[in-house]
Formats: C-alpha cells, structure tokens, sequence
C-alpha cells in the first residue's frame, strides 16, 4: 500500500495548513455533522480547474454548503442538490420555493421555550412547511445537531444557554432569505444518490460533490446512514465527469481507493471541539491541487 500512496503523492505537495471555518462565509440554514465548510477553500480551487461548469451535483447534499457555495459565487450555472432524507428533503424544498418567505418568518417570530418545541415536534398534522420547520427546530436544539432518532435536547449548551445557545433566529432567518435571490441556479431532488449516479453515469459535462455518511460517525449522526461504500466506489470509479469524493482517513476507505484505483490525498481539519483530524480527497485528478 505505501508504495501505491507514494506513487499518488509524489504529483504535489500535500495541503497541511488547516483551514479556519470562521473564514468561509456561513450559507447553510443547518449546524450539520460532518458539513463541509472546512473545505471550501479546497473546493474552490477544485471547481475553477475549468473556467466554466456547467452543472454541480451534489448527491448526499446535507446541510448543503457546497452547493451553496457554488451558486452565491457562480462557480457553477447551474446546481443539483439530491438528498434522501424526506425531513432534510423537506427543508431544501420550502427554501427554494415560495414558501421560502413564510420559513423565515416562523423562525424569526418563534418563541423558544419547552412548550412550544413540544406543540411544533408533536403535531400530527404537518405540512410539508411545518416538516421543514421542525426540521431546523431539531437541528438547532438536538445535541449536535443530530437529526437521527435517538438524538436528545442540548443539555448546557453555549455559555450555559441550553436549548436557545443555537437559536440564532435572526440569522438563520437572513439566511434562508438570502438563499432564495440564488434558487434560480438550483435544482432539488428528493432522491437517491445511487440511483442518480447510476442515471447519469456516461455524462462528462458536469462535477460531482460526494460527501456520503462516513463509515466511523455515520450510524450515530444520520437517519440514511446505511450506504454501501463498497458499491459506491464502483459506481464513482466508471464516471465520466469529474469527481470530488470525501470520507474519513481510514484504512477500509483506502483499500478501497486503491482497489478501485481512485488517486486520493489526505487533508487535516479541526472538529467542533478542535480536535485535529484527517480526511481524505478522492478525485479523478489532483492536477488542481496545490
């Protein structure tokens, strides 16, 4: 393996400098597991290997950073974002439409307390506007802001704030408004990853963003956290488009680059809680690295 690995790095210099989150401008309405806004320097670079895209796809688009990203600062004409998750699903599906204005204002003019979380999380009459309420509602007082059953209320929180120390109403408000003078560029797709890839699997006129539920933390952070990566691999080593692949820096996730013959880096980053860690970058080329 070492041999394969220094075959991949001996291209370019490896990235060591860890990027500082407060840096990236914040579009995502969600505190996401495993978001990507560490990236975004990296992911620029990767997008402006070409001076224009024609489409981005994002098929696990989650909190949806880099696709927001894309669109705020044209790197792409156009953006599909496909996710899975129906709650998830249901949030993107109000933003970029024209009940975007009536999620912001719910949000501004909600009154945090025990009470009322629990008329919200508890109506069994929800529309698909009240899903994507309760959505941002549990991503911003879950612990972690863990969208998968289980998942609990924030206990201290920042300074001692608890349930509210993430209830930034105002600005996800700003944000959610701000999303929709772009939602021209965007696309949504309450959809499968695999079955779009699949779909689209001979096109060469666009990039891919694909940031699946990592194999260490997936099973506690996601409600669809049972991908097959093995199957994944397969699929994204046959694409004709140009790729960008994210997991965890483990040896199953580099046995199977190597199997599927996919050239791939490693990258540090800084958890929430400052931990150092590592990633790793899997692309159909590092040409763009540097």
């Amino acid at each position: 393996m070492a041999e394969q690995l220094s075959f991949f790095d001996l291209k370019v210099k490896p990235i060591e400098k860890v990027t500082n989150v407060a840096s990236v401008p914040q579009r995502s309405p969600f505190r996401y597991p495993g978001g990507k806004t560490w990236l975004i320097p990296v992911i620029r670079r990767w997008l402006k290997q070409e001076s224009r895209i024609s489409e981005l796809v994002e098929p696990f688009a989650g909190g949806g950073i880099v696709a927001l990203t894309a669109a705020f600062e044209q790197l792409a004409d156009h953006i599909t974002m496909i996710e899975l998750d129906e709650e998830v699903a249901a949030v993107w599906q109000i933003i970029l439409s024209d009940k975007n204005e009536w999620l912001a204002n719910k949000i501004s003019t909600f009154i945090l307390s025990p009470q009322n979380i629990e008329l919200e999380l508890n109506n069994p009459n929800k529309a698909l506007q009240d899903i994507a309420f309760c959505t941002i509602l549990k991503n911003r007082i879950f612990h972690g802001g863990i969208l998968a059953k289980g998942s609990g209320l924030i206990k201290n929180g920042e300074n001692g704030k608890g349930i509210s120390s993430r209830w930034y109403a105002k600005t996800l408000r700003d944000r959610i408004l701000a999303i929709s003078t772009v939602r021209s560029r965007i696309k949504f797709l309450n959809h499968d990853a695999f079955d779009y890839i699949e779909n689209n699997i001979d096109r060469a006129d666009c990039f891919y963003f694909i940031d699946p539920p990592y194999t260490v933390a997936g099973r506690r952070l996601y409600t669809h956290f049972e991908v097959d990566h093995e199957e994944l691999f397969r699929k994204v080593s046959r694409l004709k488009s140009k790729f960008m692949l994210t997991y965890d820096d483990t040896e199953e996730i580099k046995q199977l680059a190597i199997k599927y013959h996919l050239q791939f880096k490693t990258i540090p980053m800084k958890t929430t809680h400052h931990l150092k860690k590592k990633e790793i970058i899997i692309s159909d080329n590092f040409d763009w690295w540097q």
